[in-house]
This record gives structure tokens, C-alpha cells and sequence, in this order.
């Protein structure tokens, strides 16, 4: 540059090798920084391998070296791959330091170089004549994050070939073409591939089931670059193809067979090994069991071989998006919320394999006792939990739904388990939910005594969860509900807290068709947002409800869920009763609200929501007032349903029209 020479200068790239320049900073540069440093490990730096130590600003102070600028030092490591020449770089960057004259460290450089770079994906294009059967494994391998790869192109020098439906189900983005080879010589055909690969970003080529010698050209342009698979173990019968490669393992009296994904070369199936798999030959075996043996292993075989060159060597849970670590840390992180639903019977301790329940601590004669179980989920409610990111009700809902289920039966509730599902562990978002299951189960007297988190990222999209809950319960044999149901006996209502956990599939719809968002302004309350409202968690009747079991004083229930009114209180009638609804309450306004945005007749509706009614019970004429004395109690505001009269036919008829 200095004297107009550079042009002058034989500069030669040496091939598969790869260079990374890491620059060392006086501390404070570009800004204000010091000078005269002495710069020590030098020939540390200088001896590791695959490195060269550049200068710049620097001087030497007899047979010191000090820092005489901002930018001091170039450390560029080199190796066969970008990876490799960075990590060589720091290598000895570790060697080096700028020592002020406090003996403090002044030295300042960089840790990000080529980090996007290095987690860039490798690019993969495809050439097939066939099925592609091999190429599934590798395109879920791509799919799971267990291969650091993306295909980018699938061409196919076939019209119809299948291959090429695999292409196009891979999305828009990927190039899928067949290429005629009309009129073209072979080298001129190659050409045509390699510039359709190269237009949509390949740099690395895989052959599945290609069925086309290549030519010389293709084969120097992609070298190195580029590998197939031969159903033999190379270099035992090379330069066969399919069920004859087969026949000759079988009447060479091979003991093994096996595939061979290998490098391409000008040398018909002469290139570098990459990967083997071995199948034993069985005695009378023939060229199709033994290709019916082989070809499963092809796909894998591609992975194996991929990894090499898109840096992925070891494949762990997590490369296939799960987190172990995760998973631990969200047990610690809930351990607290389940310590806090403590009851006689359990210590709702985690960790081990199975929850533990002590009936006789908990007071149940285990001879006199039956076990009730119940399970459900909290539905598509958890959409708007998920859209919104407000996760910390749901976890109630999902208790609510199976204890109220549970308490029909006239039992107690005694422990719960939960099921969370997601296809990758958020352990803020996780923790809300189990809170939220804490909370129902404090609401609800029973322990929270186990569960499991199942992370599956093939199942789920981001951000998505599914919940599903277990409650088991207990209940004297001489106590099991319904039981002396009959006519005359009168029905009280218990007020929901809105729609619970049934009809939001409708209730989205509605929103959308609206449009509405769950963060607009509620239509049916000011007060609120919609997702505020519509996130109410279900009412959990347990503990309004056990004082009136305990006293006898019940003789059926009905858990109010999806169906409503009209479906599940028939589920507590003896034949030949009939339920007359003669006082529902007025519709809660954000059912006036859905009756309106949705058109729904009133009898459509009781089957479709709860109706501000919530839980029914079935009480003796004689008893009514102590039942509600227990109930106001409880906190509760019972309504006069209706009553039981003989009958047949449909067992619940409206007397009284909702308002």
C-alpha cells in the first residue's frame, strides 16, 4: 500500500481452511484509553496452534512490549472450519494480557466474533429420481433442531416424481422443480442443476435415489460439498444399483450388508466414506428382505453424515428441544405452591415417582370408604390464557372441573395431579399455572401431591399448552350420591362466576366475529378488559358443599359443565322424575351479552353455557332451610331453582323463560 506494490503481491487461498481475526483494545478504545501497557504471553499466543499473533499498535521498550495504540493486537487463528479457527483465536487470546502499572488488566477484545456465523444453518439442496423415501428422516431432523440444517431446494430430473411432493410440503420457500434433460448433454444438464441449486442458496448436496451418472464438472464445483448413498458396504459392490446390489452381497456369501453414505466424486461410488450401517444377512435371504432391511437405515444414515458438516456432532434431549435442566428448575421453583396444600393424608411432597395418600391419617375407614376419581382439562379457554399471556387462573379451572365433578358423589376430595403439556418448557409461564393449581387445591381442601411436565416439541407450536387434571375423593359406602331422589324434592341453584371452563370455542367466535379483541374494552362489563372477564376461574363449590354432605342433608348434585342445564342435571334424576325449572335467576349480562352476538334460542343456550347457574342441588322439601342456613354460611346465595314432580319424557322442563 505504501509504495504502490500490493498489486504486485502472489495472493493464494488455501482450500478447506478457514481464518477468524480477533482484535485486542487498549481498555476504553474507541474513546479515551491508555498507552504503554506491557503486553504479556506473547509466546504463549504465538505457539498455539493454528495461530498468528499481528501487530499494530504497539513498541518495543527494550526487550518489553507495550501498548502504544487503541487497536494493539490481531490474534488470527486458523483451522478447517470457521468454528475451529475461532476457537484457535481465543485459545490465545487467553494467553494474553495488557498489564497497567497497578498490575490491573487493560486489555479489551470482542467475544462475539462470527457468533452468527457459526450458528448459521447449513444450506442443503436436494437432487432425486425416485420416492425420497431417505429424505424424511432428514427433513424431521431439520423439523426437531436435531440437525443445524435447512433444505432449501428439491430438484428431480423426473416429470412425476414423488420426491418432489416432499419438496413442495416442505412450504413455499423451498424450491421444488424438475429439470428436463431434453437436448441437454450430461455436463450441460449438471450445469442447469447446480444453477437452480445455487439460485436458492444450497451449499451442500445430497443424492437420494438419483438415478443419473454425473458429470466431471458437477462433481469438481461440488467437492466436498456433495454425498450419496449406496445400499452396499463400500467398496464392496459399487457401481450397482437397488435389488441388484442386494443379490450380489447375497451370492458373494457376505455374512453383513449394509449402506454407505460417501462423498461424490468423478469415481462412481469411489468418494470418502462418511457413514455405514451394518444388517446382518440371514440365512435365505433374499434381494428384497435384505433391501427391506437396508433402506430404513438410509435416512439415518444422511443425519449421521450431516452433522459432520453442519457442526452438530453430539445430538442431545436438548438439540431435540427438550430441557432437562428445565424441567428440574421448574420443580424447585413449585415446590413451595405445592407445600402450601398440606392436609391430613399427604405431605404434597415432589420428586418421587408416585404420590402418596394416607387414608387412615386423613380419617377414613378404609373398610367402610370407596374412592371416587374424576378428570378433565380447562379447554380452549386456554387460548385467550395463552394469547394474552396470563396464565395465573387457568391452573384453578383446571381444579374446579374435576372437584366439582368429584363432589357430586357426596365425596371429599383428597389429592390432585396434573398433566402439563407444551412443546417448549417456559418456566415463568409453567410456574403461573401451577400456582394457579396450588390455589384451586387450597380451595378445594385436597393436596397437590404429584404431576408430570412433558415437554414435546414435535406436538405443540410455541407458546402452546394443553392442561388435563386428576382428583381422587372419598366417600362412606352408605353416602354415595344420588341416592332417595325422588318427587317433591326442591332443586337450589348456586351461582357460576361466569362461563367456567365450557363453550369458549363458540365464545372465540364470537369475539372474532365481533371483531373484538381479548384486550378490547368488555362489552358486557366497562370495568374490565374481555380476557379479564372471560379468565374469571371457574367456582369451586367444595367447601360451600361438604358441611351440607357431612349433615346429610343431600340427596344429588349436578355439576352445571358443557351441555349445561338441560343435559347434566337428567345425569342425577332417577327415571320417571322430572326437574321444573321455575325460578332461573336472571341471564348474567355477559350471557345476555353471547345469547345476543350468537342468535341462540334460550333452549340452545341452557345447553350450550352455565347460565349463572354454576352447581344444582337436590334437597328434601324438610330440609331446605337448614341447607341454606349452611350455604349463607358458606357464603353462598341459593336460588329456588324449581322442584322434582313425577313424570316422564324430558326430564327437565322450563317453566320460567330466562331474562
Amino acid at each position: 500500500c505504501c509504495d504502490g506494490t500490493l498489486c504486485d503481491v502472489d495472493i493464494r487461498f488455501k482450500e478447506n481452511t478457514s481464518a477468524a481475526t480477533v482484535v485486542c483494545a487498549a481498555s476504553g478504545y474507541p474513546e479515551k484509553y491508555p498507552k504503554g501497557m506491557e503486553i504479556t504471553g506473547m509466546d504463549g499466543a504465538n505457539a498455539t496452534d493454528g495461530v498468528k499473533v499481528y501487530h499494530a499498535g504497539t513498541k518495543l521498550d527494550g526487550s518489553v512490549i507495550r501498548c502504544s495504540g487503541g487497536r494493539v493486537l490481531a490474534v488470527t487463528g486458523m483451522g478447517a472450519s470457521l468454528k475451529d479457527a475461532l476457537s484457535a483465536s481465543y485459545s490465545a487470546i487467553e494467553k494474553l494480557d495488557f498489564v497497567g502499572s497497578n498490575n490491573e488488566s487493560l486489555m479489551h477484545n470482542r467475544t462475539d466474533i462470527g457468533k452468527k456465523a457459526t450458528q448459521k444453518k447449513l444450506r442443503i439442496g436436494v437432487l432425486g429420481s425416485t420416492r425420497g423415501t431417505a429424505l424424511l428422516p432428514v427433513m424431521e431432523a431439520c423439523a426437531s433442531g436435531a440437525l443445524h440444517a435447512e433444505i432449501v431446494a428439491v430438484v428431480s430430473n423426473k416429470k412425476d416424481a414423488l420426491i418432489l411432493e416432499k419438496g413442495r410440503s416442505l412450504g413455499v420457500t423451498v424450491t421444488t422443480k424438475f429439470v428436463s434433460s431434453k437436448g441437454l448433454s450430461r455436463s450441460q444438464y449438471d450445469a442447469e442443476c447446480t444453477a437452480v441449486l445455487a439460485s436458492a442458496g444450497a451449499e451442500f448436496v445430497i443424492l437420494v435415489g438419483y438415478m443419473r451418472i454425473l458429470s466431471k464438472q458437477f462433481c469438481e464445483y461440488w467437492a466436498g460439498r456433495c454425498i450419496n448413498v449406496h445400499p452396499s458396504l463400500l467398496p464392496k459392490h459399487a457401481g450397482g444399483m437397488d435389488l441388484a446390489v442386494h443379490q450380489a452381497a447375497i451370492d458373494a456369501g457376505d455374512s453383513e450388508s449394509g449402506c454407505t453414505i460417501h462423498q461424490v466424486t468423478e469415481e462412481v461410488d469411489g468418494g470418502p466414506v462418511e457413514v455405514q450401517k451394518i444388517v446382518k444377512i440371514e440365512q435365505g435371504e433374499t434381494a428384497e428382505s435384505l433391501k427391506a432391511k437396508v433402506q430404513p437405515l438410509e435416512g439415518p444414515a444422511f443425519v449421521e453424515a450431516l452433522q459432520k458438516y453442519s457442526g452438530k456432532k453430539v445430538i442431545s434431549y436438548a438439540d431435540a428441544g427438550v430441557s432437562i435442566d428445565a424441567g428440574n428448575e421448574l420443580v424447585e421453583v413449585i415446590k413451595p405452591a405445592c407445600k402450601s396444600t398440606i392436609r391430613p393424608g399427604c405431605d404434597a411432597d415432589l420428586g418421587g415417582f408416585g404420590g402418596l395418600f394416607d387414608l387412615a391419617a386423613a380419617g377414613y375407614d378404609s373398610a367402610n370408604t370407596v374412592l371416587i376419581g374424576a378428570t378433565d382439562g380447562v379447554g380452549t379457554k386456554l387460548r385467550i390464557a395463552q394469547a394474552t399471556k396470563k396464565h395465573d387462573w387457568v391452573g384453578i379451572d383446571l381444579v374446579a372441573m374435576c372437584v366439582n365433578d368429584l363432589i357430586v358423589a357426596g365425596g371429599e376430595p383428597l389429592f390432585f395431579l396434573d398433566y402439563y403439556a407444551t412443546g417448549s418448557l417456559e418456566i415463568n409461564e409453567a410456574a403461573a399455572v401451577v400456582r394457579g393449581i396450588a390455589e384451586g387445591c387450597r380451595q378445594s381442601g385436597c393436596g397437590l401431591i404429584g404431576g408430570e411436565t412433558a415437554e414435546m416439541p414435535s406436538m405443540y407450536a410455541p407458546g402452546d399448552y394443553d392442561l388435563a387434571g386428576f382428583s381422587v375423593g372419598a366417600v362412606d359406602r352408605n353416602r354415595i350420591l344420588p341416592a332417595g331422589v325422588g318427587a317433591g324434592d326442591v332443586l337450589l341453584g348456586l351461582s357460576s362466576s361466569g362461563i367456567h371452563s365450557n363453550g369458549f370455542s363458540l365464545v372465540r367466535k364470537l369475539i372474532a366475529k365481533e371483531n373484538l379483541e381479548f384486550t378490547s374494552p368488555c362489552p358486557w362489563d366497562d370495568a374490565e378488559t374481555i380476557a379479564d372477564s372471560l379468565l374469571t376461574p371457574t367456582k369451586i363449590y367444595v367447601k360451600a358443599c361438604l358441611p351440607l354432605l357431612k349433615a346429610g342433608l343431600l340427596n344429588a348434585m349436578a355439576h352445571i359443565t358443557g351441555g349445561g342445564l338441560l343435559e347434566n342435571l337428567p345425569r342425577s334424576l332417577p327415571k320417571g322424575v322430572v326437574a321444573e325449572i321455575t325460578g332461573h335467576p336472571a341471564l348474567p349480562s355477559v350471557f345476555k351479552w353471547m345469547q345476543q352476538a350468537s342468535g341462540l334460542g334460550d333452549d340452545e343456550l341452557l345447553r350450550t353455557f352455565n347460565c349463572g347457574i354454576g352447581m344444582v342441588l337436590i334437597v328434601k322439601a324438610d330440609k331446605v332451610a337448614e341447607a341454606k342456613n349452611l350455604l349463607k354460611d358458606a357464603g353462598e346465595e341459593p336460588c329456588d331453582l324449581g322442584q322434582l314432580v313425577a313424570g316422564e319424557g324430558e326430564q327437565v322442563v322450563m317453566k320460567s323463560s330466562l331474562k
